[in-house]
């Protein structure tokens, strides 16, 4: 901007400067105290801390099912071959993913109507339920058929409960976090997020390397599953402890709920009508990141066993090895879009994805110790790319009425449709085609994908979610902010009624 414009003003993001604008010019005036949210630091840090170890356990409950994929198809599918024993428990862990939209459909209207709280509340207890029922499952050998579809119905509950998590948790942290910050504290959602897979990882680690293959069909691949019960009664704790979002508050008070008086299905229909472009985009980044995120924390761990012959011990290992470099990574990265912006690195890292797909799995398909983790490390170093700015870029695209039912749409029918699916079609490729690599072909075509996906991605950092007042971490932000908007106001007014700007610049110093 010219060297005469404020320097409070010039020194604002573009995507900043033009949404104030539009703001103030709607309010025809600058921002004042009662325009400005102020989140308190303590309800910040709890309201954040909660979200993240709830969303913890709740993924450590649905991941332990990857790393246990291969045992389970022994358990429950004992007289198919190997391979088909590997798909048929693939398929269950994907039919989790066929009642995830599903789950979305239910839970998003009804987050937007009731709160995010309370929704994510009963998801907690819901996915608990599922895993633990899975720990308590009869084996194939002493109940027959029942046995899988038992396995199957638990699954579903699984998949139905997680429709209405991630979506309501990135919600409810998007809301809760100030603008300037957003990526940062939304990344740690995703980091509890593979701080469960990590701790679902070791876990099962310890379990094959301290039990022998008959222990560990016997009864040792229960245990994970059966710590479940615990863990959501310390989740569902945590979560009744949270006070809802200041923008879902903001919304009841000024009863700007409009599309909460429809039915769900005149709510679910206009969102699909008026919000197709921003669903769009939602889908194709969350390919981007759920076809990399369970090619490595679903598929990856079988792979190595199962196409590779290599223990399952060395394979859990190389995983959680990936697992913890994600959570060393992810906060930075979130830090990262929040000064240079979500695009730059959604772009960057879709552009490496389809460069490095390849070189990455023919590194961890050589021999060795360091190989097979510089290529397990590549890809996790792009999945926490991805995963990073996901918290705080997705629901941004959406206004505050219809953002859980909208994310619960385009969140779910992307991860159903390509996530879930990921080691179950990866894995039939492998053995179709006999090709080891096809699980790289498969991420590079999400790279490109994503790449054009990005394209059309708004850049929302530092950006005030659509239809929420500016989120300021503190007083002295928010008379910032305010101090600001006066400037900005005045130069917006200057600019619309023509007066030149070095005017503008001698009012403002006389001001």
């Amino acid at each position: 901007m010219p060297a005469q414009v404020p320097k409070a003003v010039a020194e604002l993001p573009r995507q900043v400067r033009e949404e104030l604008t539009r703001r103030l010019r709607r309010k025809k005036h600058a921002f004042r105290a009662d325009d400005v949210q102020v989140v308190e630091p303590p309800l910040l840090r709890r309201a954040v801390g909660a979200s993240a170890l709830g969303n913890c356990m709740e993924w450590f409950d649905f991941g332990v099912y990857s790393y246990l994929a291969a045992t389970i198809g022994k358990v429950f599918f004992p007289g198919a071959s190997p391979g088909a024993q590997v798909v048929s428990s693939f398929a269950t862990f994907a039919a989790a993913f066929v009642v995830r939209p599903l789950g979305g459909l239910v839970f998003g209207p009804l987050g937007d109507r009731l709160g995010r709280q309370k929704v994510l509340a009963t998801t907690m207890i819901m996915m608990a339920i599922g895993t633990f029922a899975i720990g308590l499952i009869p084996s194939y050998a002493t109940i027959g058929i029942a046995a899988p579809i038992l396995l199957l119905v638990a699954r579903m509950v699984q998949g139905f409960s997680t429709g209405g998590e991630y979506g309501g948790a990135t919600t409810f942290v998007a809301e809760y976090s100030p603008d300037r910050r957003r990526g940062f504290l939304s990344s740690w959602l995703d980091f509890g997020t593979f701080v469960g897979y990590a701790l679902g990882s070791a876990l099962v680690t310890v379990l094959n390397l301290a039990l022998t293959d008959d222990q560990m069909l016997a009864w040792g691949w229960r245990l994970p599953f059966l710590i479940a019960g615990p863990l959501g009664v310390i989740g569902l704790y945590m979560r009744l402890k949270l006070e809802e979002s200041p923008a879902f508050q903001q919304q009841l008070d000024e009863h700007e709920k409009s599309m909460a008086q429809e039915s769900a299905g005149s709510e679910l229909k206009s969102i699909v009508t008026r919000y197709w472009r921003p669903l769009l985009i939602c889908m194709g980044l969350v390919l981007l990141y759920n076809v990399t995120n369970y090619m490595v924390t679903g598929f990856l761990p079988t792979y190595q066993t199962e196409t590779l012959n290599r223990s399952s011990g060395s394979a859990d290992l190389l995983v959680l090895i990936g697992m913890v470099w994600i959570v060393v990574l992810i906060t930075f990265i979130g830090r990262l879009s929040d000064r240079i912006g979500r695009r730059p690195v959604y772009g960057v890292s879709a552009a490496a994805m389809i460069v490095l797909a390849v070189p990455s799995f023919l590194l961890i398909k050589m021999s060795g110790t360091w190989p097979p983790v510089f290529g397990v490390l590549i890809l996790s170093t792009l999945l926490a790319c991805f995963a990073a700015p996901s918290a705080a870029t997705l629901p941004a695209l959406f206004p505050t009425a219809v953002r859980y039912a909208a994310m619960g749409i385009g969140f779910n029918i992307a991860v159903a449709a390509f996530g879930g699916t990921t080691p179950l079609v990866t894995e039939a490729l492998v053995n179709v085609t006999g090709d080891d690599l096809m699980p790289a072909y498969y991420l590079m075509l999400a790279g490109v994908i994503g790449l054009v996906t990005v394209k059309f991605l708004p850049e929302t950092a530092q950006v005030p979610l659509n239809g929420s007042q500016p989120m300021v971490g503190s007083r002295a932000e928010r008379q910032e902010l305010i101090t600001t908007s006066q400037e900005l106001y005045r130069v917006s007014e200057q600019q619309r009624e023509g007066v030149p700007q070095s005017e503008s610049s001698a009012h403002s110093r006389r001001s």
